[in-house]
């Protein structure tokens, strides 16, 4: 099971509407859309789950292609130790 960021989602987004555009590539084990707690709106980006071979599939087909009005980022989700943001606690 592989994590992918997904970035540069309009806000009005909406998990099905996310999902189906990923579903082409395989089968969503999760998504979650970060959304303001106000609102509810989406905030432009979010995680999806899918399996190793069909989430690189779906980067290799998704990642600077169109969704609304916005050129999507999708790639693999870092793990946040090594963003390289700061130099940690002194």
């Amino acid at each position: 099971m592989k994590k992918m960021f997904v970035g540069n989602l309009p806000y009005d987004a909406t998990e099905e509407s996310v999902q189906a555009l990923f579903s082409d590539y395989g089968t969503v084990r999760s998504i979650k859309l970060a959304a303001d707690v106000f609102s509810g709106k989406c905030k432009g980006f979010g995680f999806i789950e899918m399996e190793g071979h069909e989430a690189r599939a779906a980067i290799a087909g998704l990642d600077g292609k169109t969704f609304g009005d916005k050129a999507l980022r999708v790639n693999f989700e870092e793990p946040r130790n090594s963003r390289g943001r700061g130099r940690g606690r002194r």
